[in-house]
C-alpha cells in the first residue's frame, strides 16, 4: 500500500513511528533479558543437579565396592563426552581419571574458563578415595545455544511487529489522505466553479455598452455566485448554528418563487420546467428550504441534456418530487451521492456539497428523502415532509 504523505504528515509519522518502535524495542529487550537469565538460572540449577546426581552414584558404588569387598568398575566411567572425572586420595593427589584441572579442594563448585566443576567428599575414604571432581561439559554449550535462540526470536517477533506496526500506522493514515485529497479536489472544483461566472462577468463588461444578452449572462454569473457563496456558508457555519425557532411556511408560494429565479438557467439549456404545485404548508426556515430545494433543482439543470425535461410536483400531503431526463446515476454510487464532497460524475461543474446539504437540512426537519435513477434516462429525488 503506497501512500503519498505531505512533508508534515511524514514528519508526523515517523516519529510515531519511530516512538512505536523504540519503545517496543525497549520492552523486548527487558522482556528477553530476564528471559535469558531466569533459563540461565534453570540450566545452571539443572547443570549442577545433574553433576551431583552423577557423583552422588559414583560414590555410592565405591563405598558398596568396599563395604561387599567387590571390584569397583570404573572402565564406562571415563568414555561419556558429557564430562570429565578424576578421583584424589587424603592427599589431594589424583588417582586416577581423565579431569586435569587444578582443583581447589576448599570449593564444592568451580568455574573453569567454560566448564563448572564441582567438588564432592562423600566417599570417605573408601577404597582410599577422599574426593571426586567432576567437569560438566555441555552447560556454556546450551547457554550459547540459548542466547542464539533469543536472538533470532527477538529479531523475528520484532520484525514482524515492526511491519506490522508499520502498516497499521499507514493504515491509519489512509483516511487522512482521502479527506486531505477530497479536500484539494474540493479546493481546486471551487476555484473552477467560481473562475467559470467570474470570467463570464469580466467579459461581458469589456464593452461600454452591455446590450441584453450581456446582461443577462452578468445576472446568470451574479446568481451563480451567489448559490455558491451561500453553499460555503451554510457548509462551513452549520456545525456552529445553534437550535433555532422555526415557523409555519407556505411552500406552494415559495417553490413557485424559486422556479422564476432558475427560470433563466433552465432557458440557457432549452430545458422544460413542468411544475404541479398544491398548497401545502411546513414549519421549516425559509433559507433553510431555499437552500434544500435550490440544490436540488440545480442539479436537476446542471446534469440535465440540452433540451431536456424537469418535473417538479409539490402535494398536499406533504410529497415534493423532482424529477429530470438527465445522465443519470450509477446504481453503485447511489449510497454515496449525499457524502460530502463526493461527485458522482466528473462530466459537469460541481464541487460535492450540495446534496450534502440537503441531507443535512432533512435530517434537522425529520425528511425523508430517496433517489431514484437510471443511466441516461434521468433521476428522481422524493421528499416526505
Amino acid at each position: 500500500m503506497v501512500i503519498d504523505l505531505t512533508a508534515s504528515e511524514k514528519s508526523t509519522f515517523f516519529r510515531f513511528l519511530g516512538l512505536y518502535l523504540g519503545s517496543l524495542f525497549i520492552l523486548m529487550v527487558l522482556i528477553a533479558f530476564f528471559y535469558y537469565q531466569n533459563e540461565k538460572r534453570l540450566y545452571f540449577d539443572l547443570t549442577k543437579s545433574n553433576m551431583q546426581n552423577i557423583v552422588s552414584e559414583i560414590s555410592s558404588n565405591i563405598i558398596f565396592s568396599h563395604m561387599s569387598g567387590s571390584k569397583f568398575d570404573t572402565s564406562n566411567l571415563l568414555k561419556t563426552e558429557k564430562y570429565k572425572l578424576s578421583f584424589y586420595n587424603q592427599n589431594k593427589e589424583k588417582v586416577f581419571g581423565n579431569l586435569d584441572d587444578k582443583i581447589d579442594f576448599t570449593k564444592n563448585l568451580i568455574q573453569h574458563e567454560e566448564h563448572f566443576v564441582l567438588v564432592d567428599h562423600s566417599p570417605l575414604g573408601h577404597l582410599g578415595i577422599y574426593h571426586i571432581a567432576i567437569e560438566e561439559n555441555l552447560f556454556f554449550k546450551q547457554i550459547k545455544e540459548l542466547q542464539f535462540n533469543i536472538v533470532i526470536f527477538f529479531i523475528t517477533i520484532y520484525s514482524i511487529i515492526a511491519l506490522v506496526g508499520f502498516y497499521l500506522a499507514k493504515l491509519f493514515l489512509q483516511p487522512i489522505k482521502e479527506e486531505r485529497n477530497k479536500l484539494n479536489n474540493f479546493i481546486k472544483d471551487t476555484t473552477h466553479e467560481l473562475n467559470t461566472p467570474i470570467s463570464a462577468i469580466l467579459m461581458s463588461t469589456e464593452s461600454t455598452n452591455l446590450n441584453e444578452k450581456q446582461l443577462e449572462r452578468i445576472r446568470l454569473s451574479a446568481k451563480r455566485v451567489s448559490e455558491i457563496y451561500k453553499d460555503l456558508t451554510y457548509i462551513f457555519l452549520q456545525e456552529h448554528e445553534q437550535k433555532r425557532e422555526v415557523s409555519s411556511i407556505d411552500l406552494e408560494k415559495l417553490v413557485l418563487e424559486q422556479l422564476d429565479y432558475f427560470e433563466p438557467l433552465a432557458n440557457k439549456k432549452r430545458i422544460n420546467i413542468v411544475s404541479n404545485i398544491e398548497t401545502f404548508n411546513y414549519a421549516i426556515k425559509r433559507d433553510d428550504f431555499i437552500r434544500l430545494f435550490n440544490n436540488l433543482v440545480s442539479n436537476a439543470i446542471k446534469y440535465n441534456n440540452m433540451g431536456g425535461n424537469i418535473y417538479i410536483t409539490l402535494r398536499s400531503n406533504g410529497e415534493l418530487t423532482i424529477e429530470d431526463t438527465g445522465i443519470g446515476i450509477e446504481e453503485e454510487k447511489l449510497k454515496d451521492i449525499f457524502k460530502r464532497y463526493f461527485r458522482a460524475t466528473s462530466e459537469q461543474g460541481g464541487f460535492g456539497i450540495g446534496l450534502n446539504i440537503v441531507r443535512h437540512i432533512c435530517q434537522r426537519y425529520n425528511i425523508t428523502i430517496d433517489v431514484h435513477s437510471i443511466i441516461k434516462k434521468g433521476t428522481t429525488f422524493s421528499l416526505k415532509f
